[in-house]
């Protein structure tokens, strides 16, 4: 009996990007159905792909950002190097990625890569395109690159999927309570996320509906910072406790009926567990990136982003017109009851 050809799937991003990458994960399995396909990421993002079906194995890489654990990487890599891969694609491309996928050894080794490819590209790669050809948009973005690669069809755009830990569904149940909305406040970049006097006008008008809101929010102090702060106007607001468990958040995201977000992680694992959200998006990376996987009906959308320019890549947006700003309480509650109706409940 001939062996399984064996694939693995590296990419080494931020936890929602990772999600992103998961219809390009169904783009490969459509392509090799018989196919056995591994996927390597870092440690704090492995419960993202670890129940999905069409992923035989997930290699979760310890990682700080900025340092390397050679000590721990080299055994690793060595264990990676015996699944004697025929194929392996990274879909970032950076150095890190490279130096992995030139460890590892794949018979063949694809990349999207920035530009011209460097001496360690040239190395590590058997096979690139440069992301100028491809779109803005990640999901389609990865898309197209396994389509120039690989030959990967484009006509029918697999969406974003993952799964919880069925085992953690009723304790996420409990950690919940009767709380169907949850409300996410905190992004990676303050400039992304709904100011709080918007958050304190959407939680009066929806409780005073009968709407139950969760409010959750990163473990990092500035963002809970962002509960304090809203809680001092809320004092009664129920919040989940903060956790770097991601396999109970995504457990407990996947109880609720529906997700409130700007464009961060929690937005995008929603999505990605079948649950009903509202994504809100002003900042004109947001738009570029992320919004387009969304439908119209799932979009709270800002008036035009002015943070343009040499404005564009501060964390904290230096406009005196802030576009998350434009986004009324109103709206979003409108929203609201459109996608979930109390007689659902």
């Amino acid at each position: 009996m001939s062996p399984k050809y064996k694939i693995l799937a590296i990419q080494f991003k931020y936890l929602g990007d990772a999600v992103f990458m998961t219809p390009a994960l169904q783009a490969i399995h459509l392509k090799y159905p018989d196919a056995e396909i591994h996927i390597l990421v870092a440690e704090e993002v492995a419960p993202i792909f670890e129940h999905l079906a069409i992923i035989k194995k997930v290699w979760p890489l310890p990682r700080t950002r900025g340092k390397a654990k050679i000590f721990q990487t080299m055994p690793f890599i060595r264990d990676l190097r015996k699944e004697h891969y025929d194929l392996s694609i990274d879909f970032v491309g950076n150095d890190r990625g490279g130096i992995l996928s030139l460890l590892i050894a794949a018979k063949s080794r694809l990349a999207a890569i920035e530009s011209k490819p460097s001496l360690l590209q040239k190395l590590a790669y058997t096979k690139t395109v440069e992301t100028s050809r491809l779109p803005v948009s990640w999901v389609k973005r990865h898309l197209r690159m396994l389509n120039l690669l690989l030959g990967t069809s484009e006509s029918q755009v697999p969406d974003m999927k993952i799964m919880a830990d069925a085992a953690l569904a009723s304790k996420a149940n409990a950690l919940l309570g009767n709380h169907q909305i949850i409300c996410h406040l905190g992004t990676s970049q303050a400039k992304k996320e709904w100011p709080i006097h918007r958050w304190i006008e959407f939680y009066e008008l929806a409780t005073k509906e009968g709407y139950k809101l969760a409010f959750s929010t990163g473990t990092n102090e500035r963002e809970q910072d962002l509960i304090i702060e809203l809680k001092k106007s809320l004092p009664y607001a129920f919040s989940l406790a903060p956790s770097n468990n991601l396999a109970m958040y995504l457990a407990i995201l996947s109880q609720a009926r529906l997700v409130i977000s700007g464009d961060t992680g929690p937005l995008h694992f929603a999505a990605g567990l079948g649950v009903k959200v509202i994504g809100l998006f002003g900042t004109a990376d947001s738009v570029r990136h992320a919004a387009p996987i969304y439908k119209v009906h799932e979009l709270a959308m800002s008036r035009p982003c002015t943070c343009i320019s040499e404005l564009a890549e501060y964390t904290t947006c230096k406009s005196s017109d802030a576009c998350m700003q434009s986004i009324s309480a109103r709206d979003v509650f409108e929203m609201l009851k459109e996608r979930y109706p109390l007689n659902e409940a």
